[in-house]
């Protein structure tokens, strides 16, 4: 039987979802930390730090966002211009991560300016960044979390309260989805700097909560329990900072 046009665009999407999470991966896999912090930062530096932020964000949110995607392409799919509002909602959605980036790559700059962060972009101090995991697990009760992550995991809420037509609807569209995730996950995002901007296996245990908290349903229980975890994990750095 051959495969439903809807069904066939579906898979197209997952497929590139896959396909941006696999590449940024690999390149993470491959770039060369040796160069990781300097005291002394040039264009050259802020560059590849800053695509280092972007790259990182994409092997970590593809995913996440990808019921979004989906779900906003059957909405489109009748609609004459339904493509090119898919890829605008895509677009509003990764500028956020863009920007999201440059504010992380600023914030190693001052960091490493004041000789903070170890050769491996961590903090120097164990107890500072046992302090970091403390805060972030703890933002994961706050009602800010909960509401920004509320729009996460119902996609079909947030466009039903958020919708407007054309390209230029969807770009906005994509830009709330895009604020609404970094509500959510900015802190998540910060234990990097904790445990090593770098470090590839908090990468990705940080990737498998925002992908378990997103895709879960609303009246689940993940966030709050990562949060306590990710606390615990801050506390125990802070009594034993060697």
């Amino acid at each position: 039987m051959p495969r439903s046009p809807g069904r066939a665009a579906d898979a197209g999407l997952i497929a590139a979802a896959v396909g941006v999470t696999l590449i940024a991966w690999a390149w993470l896999w491959q770039m060369d930390t040796a160069s990781s912090t300097t005291t002394v930062w040039n264009a050259g530096d802020a560059a590849l730090t800053f695509a280092m932020w972007v790259v990182m964000m994409a092997a970590m949110m593809a995913g996440p966002v990808t019921p979004a995607l989906t779900l906003y392409a059957g909405m489109q799919r009748k609609r004459a211009d339904g493509g090119g509002a898919v890829a605008m909602f895509a677009g509003g959605y990764a500028l956020v991560w863009v920007g999201f980036s440059a504010a992380a790559t600023l914030a190693q700059w001052l960091l490493d300016r004041a000789s903070l962060l170890t050769p491996d972009m961590a903090l120097a101090s164990a107890r500072a960044g046992g302090a970091i995991l403390v805060l972030a697990g703890a933002y994961a009760f706050t009602p800010l979390s909960t509401a920004c992550l509320r729009h996460c995991q119902s996609p079909l809420g947030f466009f039903m309260t958020h919708w407007r037509d054309g390209k230029a609807g969807a770009l906005r569209m994509g830009v709330e989805h895009g604020i609404y995730c970094v509500g959510c996950c900015w802190a998540l995002m910060a234990i990097l700097f904790a445990v090593g901007v770098m470090n590839l296996a908090w990468v990705a245990l940080l990737t498998l909560i925002v992908l378990l908290q997103k895709l879960s349903a609303p009246s689940a229980r993940v966030a709050p329990i990562a949060g306590a975890a990710i606390a615990l994990v801050g506390i125990a750095m802070m009594l034993s900072p060697a």
